[in-house]
Formats: C-alpha cells, structure tokens, sequence
C-alpha cells in the first residue's frame, strides 16, 4: 500500500509540472508572430484556450 501512495503523489506531482510547463511555453510562444504561429501549426486564440502564463518557474 505505501508504494501505491507514494506512486500516486509522485504521479500528481509530475502532472502538475508539465501543465506548469506547457502553460510557460504556450506564454513564450505568444510573444511570437502570427505567421510564425501558422507555420506551427498553432494560433494565438488556441495558445489562449490552452492557458499561457510569462513566468519562470
């Protein structure tokens, strides 16, 4: 049972960085332009939907 506890917390813990991660990149790839954006694949209003924040971790 603890290894399933402690399995669980670190599986929590490593979620809630990589939405804090993608969260900074979507905020690094807003400072972009709107072509750059396209040739990406992306745009700014999806990046927005996504959630972007500009600070560093």
């Amino acid at each position: 049972m603890a290894k399933s506890f402690f399995r669980n917390a670190m599986n929590r813990v490593v979620e809630a960085r990589e939405k804090q991660v993608s969260r900074y990149v979507n905020g690094a790839l807003m400072s972009l332009d709107d072509t750059t954006l396209k040739n990406l694949g992306t745009s700014r209003e999806e990046l927005r939907r996504k959630g972007a924040t500009t600070y560093i971790f």
